[in-house]
């Protein structure tokens, strides 16, 4: 199921949205955002994994530093 979300934007950008639709960058406006969450997403995932190996690192210095 969708849902709709109605957004404002200055006109500068929704004239670059127009702009890359016409150009076929993307079959609709619908299909720009989509992707353009689904980057923001992925990066938030990638920000996420990348602190979890950073403490994931300090827990196996900590761990080796017992063990020596």
């Amino acid at each position: 199921m969708r849902s709709i979300i109605n957004i404002s934007l200055p006109a500068t950008l929704a004239a670059e949205v127009k702009k890359e639709v016409k150009e076929g960058h993307f079959a609709s406006t619908s299909e720009f955002f989509r992707h353009i969450l689904r980057l923001w997403r992925t990066e938030r995932l990638a920000k996420s994994l990348k602190r979890a190996q950073a403490d994931w690192l300090v827990s196996l210095r900590l761990w080796t530093c017992r063990i020596l």
